[in-house]
């Protein structure tokens, strides 16, 4: 019997030798939500993200998609997963073509079904022109569509996205916005990170700030400002003011001014 929440991650942790990157942390993603995950640079959002799809092993702590433990049973596991990692990883030897029908082949999709989704998705991205061209000749925003596009083939009721929309235009993150709404809205789950408060402030369901590896505010957007007496404030005050960098800023502007005086 499936689990009720699409993803539970429990006191999950991760060392790198003598280096702590993730600290024991544990949140849900429940379905038909985006739930953000939040942090400044080297929070440890990135190698969360890596446990949770099942691309890394954690030290301690569990991850459980659907029920089921993606390092016990990953085929099955990662079937229900779309993972668009941070940094682009493809084979830039092949053509987006051979590419995406290397992807539906081991995602074991019918070609048919494949052909027909693929299409929709380049034409929705405008970049059916480039179908043919190898991979490596093509702008790191193509690329970054093609990453987001093979993440989709086989239409998993999980997306785990790493800063999904960096290297995209506005249209395209647009697009992109408007393809999230519509994946939750038929009952599919989001998990991703990104630094722009804005995006997270409007699309998540929930964020979960992580700062030095460790959960340290969890709620909506409304609840953390309640949380932290920031009512009025935008996201981006929260976080600031959630992983100790409110000081540290002002100071930064102080200067700033102080230097063109």
């Amino acid at each position: 019997m499936e689990a009720k929440n699409p993803i539970e991650v429990k006191n999950l942790k991760k060392d790198f030798g003598n280096i702590v990157a993730v600290d024991g942390i544990s949140f849900e993603v429940r379905q038909g939500e985006i739930y953000g995950l939040l942090g400044p640079n080297g929070a440890g959002k990135t190698t969360t993200l890596r446990m949770v799809a099942g691309i890394l092993e954690p030290t301690n702590g569990d991850v459980l998609i659907y029920g089921k433990s993606p390092f016990e049973d990953p085929i099955t596991v990662k079937n229900k997963i779309g993972y668009v990692p941070e940094e682009i990883n493809l084979f830039e030897s092949l053509t987006p073509r051979e590419f995406f029908e290397f992807v539906a082949s081991i995602r074991r999709v019918s070609m048919d079904k494949a052909i027909t989704r693929i299409a929709n998705l380049l034409r929705a991205f405008e970049i059916e022109q480039y179908f043919d061209t190898p991979i490596a000749t093509l702008s790191l925003g193509t690329k970054q569509k093609i990453s987001i596009i093979s993440a989709l083939i086989h239409d998993p009721p999980i997306l785990i996205l790493d800063e999904p929309l960096s290297n995209l235009d506005v249209k395209s993150a647009k697009i992109m916005k408007e393809l999230l709404t519509y994946h939750i809205s038929n009952g599919g789950a989001i998990l991703f990170s990104t630094h722009i408060m804005e995006i997270a402030e409007k699309m998540c369901t929930r964020v979960g700030i992580i700062h030095k590896g460790k959960l340290v505010a969890e709620g909506t957007v409304s609840e953390l400002r309640q949380m932290f007496e920031r009512g009025g404030e935008t996201l981006e005050e929260v976080f600031l003011k959630v992983t100790e960098q409110d000081a540290s800023v002002e100071e930064a502007i102080k200067a700033l001014k102080e230097a063109f005086e």
